[in-house]
């Protein structure tokens, strides 16, 4: 293949990359519907978990259509008829991305419990394969949707109005998956926390027991906010960091220099290579699940290290002209090294902080001996902690990437990092698959030694989702980064300025950092009033229940499981509408203050909403994996003091790391890519 081939023929080979990812994605899903579904009593309560996310999400989708269609309307009056088709492109493809991803684990549970009969690693490759499903449909739908709209309207306008309509895309996709993060955590830690309260500390019962109200609830949550909320974040994200990608290649790059914008695509298109090679790795190399599951990681960041030097010497034959000089194609590809170091510094220090094997986890299990208020503190201390080591790794890579190659550079970074999230993904989504897994074999009456390999594989998938929480922000922090970068470049076009300057003496700066800096902490408060209101409703209906048919939990009663279910659905499509909407009031409102005041809430809505995000999904990891150290009979076990402290612990850390810390990240970029698109509006 010669480099003329590749420059001219860039975004199609990519394009053509990400349909073979969704096809790889189809025989993954029929691989996993030929497996077997269990004996009949699975079959029922797998049914009524399905039939519980389909409906939530059925009724959720309802609940956005409302609201998107006001800012659809918005954004195709004011940005034009393109940038309105690219609105809706990107919120079908997240929801697209989030619902058939759910599907398939909610399918993928009741297999992974049936393969656990067999073999561990059996059960290993039945969740991890449902998971993939979800990390090839994020990549694959995220390419083809951003490069197939790009090709399409350059085709038929320029280069400069297909990326401004692409912008429109990254909104559609940053709304949809706030209201699907937040809408799934509200649901999910909502029913958790509510099961745990009553079934755990009141009534002594086990994770998922049958006579427990909230345990379809409970499981019901697992999918549609560890599935389909994460699915919809992690595409937003992969989808605005090409799109950021692009937009400031093209906005910083010497005229005629095309080659810098089809260059992130090519890395992405490359990269579902490496994925598929990981996910290939952990099915065939028969290992324990933690050392399969970072195995499959470090396979595909080697992979994709080799492709990304190919590609870079392929397009870029020679120096690359920008408006501030000239780049080394070197430096281009150290850039998109240094994103796939981020990506295994922020996968190695979030497991640190989140695993059962190392310190952080431990202390916090025995802070427990001591109570349930020794327990908190030692979580929140953890939490606080966690976020040294990824801010300066952050900072570093920005660093490094400025001297580099300038924005452009940082913007490489951002796409290299985020190019791996086929494989990052299939580690999420496999954490509610195998907690599902367990709960069914619970439920069902499975032998306990199937029970004891679900609970392996669901600690190993607690840090596995809070790795992937902690890469997601982590990608959020630096792809901000470049959205700010987009946004002062963007005024530079359009206000025709050689320079654009925040200078911290300026009043509106000032005010507009304070404001910005409030946002994370306002929508993190909604988030955690949210579950605590619904959590609530759950423990009184669950005790409810309890009074009203004693014979419950002696098993001569049936519980009413929909009425949790109803209640959890009810309240979580009503508390999320305030937060979501949170960032779009605060951008309009500061936008009147004048550019200045605008730029400053970017950058302190980056800053603090990146503490902040860390900090609560590490904290809640930790007190998680806390709770399941002590149950494995350390610091006394199930029963104890200690493990009603770990409880209490793991309550609280519930919605910090599923519902109000991860939600920041699409947060934070709903207010990036909105600044972008009120330009034309505000300042001219």
């Amino acid at each position: 293949m010669t480099p003329s081939f590749l420059l001219t023929n860039g975004i199609s080979i990519s394009l053509a990359l990400a349909a073979v990812g969704l096809a790889f994605a189809i025989l993954l899903i029929k691989r996993i519907v030929a497996c077997s579904p269990g004996n009949e009593k699975m079959a029922e309560i797998g049914g009524a978990i399905q039939q519980g996310a389909k409906a939530y999400l059925n009724r959720q989708i309802r609940a956005i259509l409302g609201i998107a269609a006001l800012i659809f309307v918005a954004v195709f009056q004011f940005k034009g008829a393109l940038a309105g088709v690219g609105f809706v492109v990107g919120a079908v493809c997240s929801l697209a991305a989030g619902y058939v991803g759910m599907r398939i684990a909610v399918l993928a549970n009741v297999r992974t419990a049936w393969a656990a009969r067999e073999s561990s690693h059996s059960a290993l490759k039945v969740a991890f394969n449902g998971g993939a499903v979800t990390g090839l449909l994020v990549v694959a739908l995220g390419l083809l949707s951003v490069g197939l709209f790009f090709v399409i309207v350059e085709k038929s306008t320029d280069t400069r109005t297909a990326i401004d309509s692409l912008i429109g895309l990254a909104l559609g996709s940053s709304l949809i998956s706030v209201f699907a993060r937040l809408g799934g955590g509200i649901y999910t830690k909502a029913a958790d926390v509510g099961a745990d309260l009553v079934g755990k500390i009141e009534q002594n019962l086990n994770e998922d027991d049958p006579r427990n109200p909230a345990t379809i609830a409970d499981n019901v949550g697992d999918n549609v906010g560890d599935c389909a909320g994460m699915a919809a974040d992690v595409f937003e994200t992969y989808a605005v960091s090409l799109i950021g990608g692009a937009l400031v290649g093209h906005l910083t790059a010497a005229e005629g220099n095309h080659a810098v914008v089809i260059y992130p695509f090519v890395l992405c298109g490359l990269a579902i290579i490496a994925s598929l090679i990981g996910i290939g790795w952990v099915n065939f190399v028969k290992q324990k699940a933690t050392a399969a599951l970072v195995g499959g990681v470090a396979v595909s960041g080697i992979i994709a290290a080799i492709l990304f030097k190919w590609a870079t010497a392929a397009i870029f034959t020679e120096p690359v002209k920008m408006l501030g000089g000239t780049i080394a194609p070197s430096s281009l590809f150290y850039c998109a090294l240094i994103g796939l170091a981020l990506t295994f510094a922020v996968v190695w220090i979030t497991n640190y902080f989140t695993s059962t094997a190392h310190h952080p986890v431990r202390r916090i299990a025995l802070a427990s001996e001591t109570g349930h208020a020794t327990n908190i503190i030692a979580g929140i201390s953890v939490g606080h902690h966690a976020t040294l080591m990824p801010v300066l790794c952050i900072a570093a890579s920005i660093w490094g990437c400025w001297e580099l190659a300038g924005l452009y550079g940082i913007a490489v970074a951002v796409v290299s990092m985020l190019s791996l999230s086929g494989i990052i993904v299939s580690l999420d989504a496999f954490g509610p698959i195998t907690d599902n897994a367990g709960g069914v074999a619970v439920m069902s009456g499975l032998p306990e030694e199937v029970r004891k390999i679900t609970d392996e594989l669901d600690a190993v998938g607690n840090t596995m989702k809070a790795v992937t929480k902690g890469y997601a922000i982590a990608s959020a922090g630096l792809a901000a980064m470049v959205l700010f970068g987009s946004y002062v470049e963007e005024l530079k076009a359009i206000l025709k300025l050689d320079q654009v300057t925040f200078d911290l003496m300026n009043p509106k700066v000032i005010i507009g950092m304070f404001v910005g800096g409030l946002l994370p902490y306002l929508f993190t408060a909604f988030g955690m009033d949210a579950v605590g209101n619904a959590a609530g409703a759950v423990v009184r209906e669950v005790r409810r229940q309890v009074a009203a048919k004693p014979g419950i939990l002696t098993g001569q009663d049936t519980p009413e499981y929909g009425q949790c279910v109803d209640i959890v659905t009810k309240a979580a499509l009503r508390q999320m509408i305030v937060p979501a909407l949170l960032p779009i009031i605060f951008v309009v409102a500061i936008a009147f203050l004048g550019k200045e005041a605008l730029g400053g809430l970017l950058i302190g809505t980056i800053i603090t909403g990146l503490f902040v995000g860390i900090a609560m999904t590490s904290s809640g990891g930790a007190w998680d994996n806390a709770k399941k150290y002590v149950e494995e009979g350390n610091h006394g076990g199930k029963g104890s003091f200690a493990h009603a402290a770990a409880v209490t612990g793991d309550t609280v850390g519930d919605p910090y790391k599923d519902t109000s810390g991860p939600a920041v990240n699409p947060m934070i970029k709903v207010v990036n890519v909105l600044a972008i698109l009120v330009i034309p509006l505000f300042f001219k």
